[in-house]
C-alpha cells in the first residue's frame, strides 16, 4: 500500500488484534453501524484472508449487518510462522499488525489509531515481552510518560466519564513500590492536559491507595506519609484545577454513577485511580459496553475497546460491538477536539 501523505481526509487505522478472538467480528459489525460517520477512511491492518473467512462464517450464522471485506481498504499482512502452535502464531501476527498500524498512522497527518484486543500470553509465547499494547505504543513513539485512560460518554446524559490509571499492567504487590510523588504528578499533568480540552477549569478526584484512604495511617501509611502532600504540592502549581483527594476508594466513584444516569447530578471531569482494577471495576460496572481504553500523551489519538479477546465466544456471532463502535467514535471526537489534528 502506498502512503499518500498529502491526502488530508481523516483516517482511522484499525489494527485487528488477535484474529483467533472476537476482534475481526466486532470490527465487521462496527464498520456497518449507522453510528459511524460515512466520511471516514478506514485502513485495516491484518490478514485479508482471515477477515474474508470471518465474514463468511458470520454470514453462515445468519448475520446480515456486517461490513463486507471486499469493500474495505485492508493492508494485508500474512505473517509467516515456523511455530506450529496456533496461539503463538496468532500472538505473533497481532503484534506485527500493531507495529505496522503505528507506522501507518504516523505517516498520515489526519489520522487516529484504533486497536483490536490482543492476548498478552500469546505475545509472550511468540517472544514479544510487553505487558500490553500501551507499552508498545509508548516505546514505538519514544515517550515515557503516557497514560492509560478509560473514557465513556453516557448515552443518557452525554457526560464524559474519565478514569486514568496511575499504574497499569503490573502485579498488585508491585503497586505500592511503583507509586511516588513524581509518578502522581506526571499522571495529573497528563490528565489536566486532556481534561482542559473539554472544560477549562476541570474538577479532578484522586482515589486513595488503601481502604478508607488509609484512615490517617491506621489502614495504611501511603496517604499520610506522602500522597496527601503530593496532591497539595501539585494543586498549588495548578490552581485552575479543583483537586479532591485522596478519597476513600469505596466511595470515590459514587458520584460517577450518579452523573452517568442523572442529568442534574453534580459532575466531575476525571478520577485518578492508583492501580488497574481499582479503576477498571467501577468503570466497567458504570459504563458497561460504552467504555473505551485510550492512551494519552502520544503524538496521535489511540483508542481500543475496553474488553479482551473473548476466545470463548469467538466465531459464534454473539460478540457485542458497542465498545468497538465507541472506540471509533471516541477516536474521531478526540482527534478533532485536540491539538493533534494535522500535526503528526
Amino acid at each position: 500500500m502506498n502512503i499518500k501523505k498529502t491526502n488530508n481526509t481523516f483516517k482511522i487505522v484499525l489494527s485487528v488484534g488477535d484474529e483467533s478472538g472476537i476482534g475481526p467480528e466486532i470490527i465487521l459489525k462496527a464498520l456497518c453501524s449507522n453510528e459511524i460517520p460515512e466520511n471516514i477512511d478506514f485502513i485495516l491492518v491484518g490478514s485479508k484472508k482471515n477477515l474474508h473467512n470471518t465474514y463468511k462464517q458470520l454470514r453462515s450464522l445468519g448475520l446480515e449487518n456486517l461490513a463486507n471485506p471486499k469493500n474495505l481498504n485492508i493492508h494485508d499482512l500474512e505473517i509467516s510462522s515456523s511455530d506450529n502452535d496456533t496461539k503463538t502464531s496468532y500472538g505473533n501476527s497481532s503484534f506485527y499488525y500493531l507495529t505496522k498500524a503505528i507506522e501507518i498512522v504516523r505517516q498520515y497527518p489526519n489520522s487516529a489509531l484504533v486497536t483490536g484486543p490482543i492476548c498478552k500470553k500469546s505475545w509472550s509465547l511468540a517472544g514479544h515481552y510487553f505487558s500490553g499494547q500501551t507499552e508498545v505504543l509508548a516505546k514505538s513513539c519514544g515517550i515515557k510518560n503516557v497514560g492509560m485512560l478509560f473514557t465513556a460518554k453516557s448515552p443518557i446524559t452525554g457526560w464524559r466519564f474519565n478514569t486514568l490509571l496511575a499504574t497499569t499492567h503490573i502485579p498488585l504487590s508491585e503497586v505500592p513500590k511503583m507509586l511516588n510523588t513524581k509518578l502522581i504528578h506526571s499522571k495529573l499533568d497528563l490528565f489536566k492536559e486532556f481534561c482542559i480540552k473539554y472544560n477549562k477549569k476541570p474538577i479532578l478526584k484522586v482515589a486513595g491507595l488503601n481502604p478508607h484512604a488509609g484512615e490517617e495511617g491506621i489502614l495504611g501509611n501511603e496517604e499520610k506519609n506522602w500522597l496527601n502532600n503530593s496532591l497539595i504540592a501539585w494543586n498549588e502549581k495548578n490552581r485552575d484545577i479543583k483537586l479532591l483527594g485522596p478519597i476513600s476508594p469505596d466511595s470515590c466513584w459514587n458520584s460517577s454513577a450518579k452523573a452517568w444516569r442523572q442529568k442534574d447530578a453534580e459532575k466531575h471531569d476525571g478520577i485518578l485511580a492508583m492501580y488497574h482494577d481499582q479503576g477498571l471495576i467501577p468503570t466497567k460496572v458504570i459504563a458497561l459496553n460504552y467504555s473505551v481504553n485510550t492512551t494519552i500523551g502520544l503524538p496521535f489519538i489511540r483508542t481500543s475497546p475496553d474488553h479482551g479477546t473473548g476466545f470463548d465466544i469467538a466465531g459464534k456471532g454473539i460478540a457485542q460491538s458497542q465498545s468497538m463502535i465507541e472506540a471509533i467514535k471516541t477516536a474521531i471526537e478526540m482527534t478533532k477536539n485536540s491539538n493533534l489534528l494535522n500535526t503528526h
